[in-house]
């Protein structure tokens, strides 16, 4: 929505994407209708095509922006303090918690594929949700540069993007089979090996 809302017409609009998003969640993309959303929300046909006139997929677009938030905002507090190899260990304990208590079915995911990957909107809503998790790691990579604790010659880009990939095909296999062996896998040998970086002392 290009238009400009009152407070009201805010949290009338977050209103509606969070029933939404917990109907998709309770019964999936597919299954979930506009009238469902109404049910749920207590809103009316006209407020809904009020505050998304283009119909179901626009709101379906708010509500896969709103599941790639949750994405970060789960990880927080630990994903924006990578201070210590400690801080990095629960990061990376919040992530598996994050995902084995979301299970085999990825609201985003599904909402991605039913707005189609290749469209624009689909596309931007992962372009930005990537962009933002890896700057996120870059900045804790970089943390640990400046306090001697992994390679100052080390990518931080190149390192947090190879990090983050693994952590997506980890999600990725959970999501056909079901185990989180390959997540945790991905997140322990890429923790580690930015952690075997450090230099030695010169002696």
């Amino acid at each position: 929505m290009n238009r400009t809302l009152t407070q009201k017409g805010t949290l009338t609009r977050q209103r509606i994407i969070e029933g939404a998003a917990a109907e998709i969640r309770e019964h999936g993309v597919a299954a979930t209708t506009l009238d469902d959303v109404r049910a749920r929300t207590g809103t009316s046909k006209s407020q809904l095509f009020h505050y998304f006139p283009d119909g179901k997929d626009e709101l379906l677009l708010a509500v896969a922006r709103y599941e790639a938030d949750r994405v970060l905002t789960d990880q927080q507090p630990q994903l924006g303090d990578l201070t210590s190899w400690p801080a990095w260990r629960a990061w990376r304990d919040r992530v598996v918690v994050r995902y084995l208590g979301q299970g085999m079915d990825c609201p985003l995911n599904g909402l991605v594929a039913h707005l189609g990957r290749s469209t624009p909107g689909a596309r931007a809503v992962v372009t930005e949700l990537l962009r933002a998790w890896q700057a996120e790691i870059s900045a804790g990579i970089r943390h640990m540069q400046e306090i001697g604790e992994v390679d100052p010659g080390l990518d931080a880009e190149q390192t947090s993007a190879a990090l983050l990939a693994g952590i997506q095909g980890g999600v990725l296999v959970m999501l056909a089979t079901g185990r989180i062996t390959h997540l945790e896998a991905a997140l322990d040998v890429g923790i580690g090996n930015l952690r075997s970086s450090r230099r030695a002392d010169p002696a």
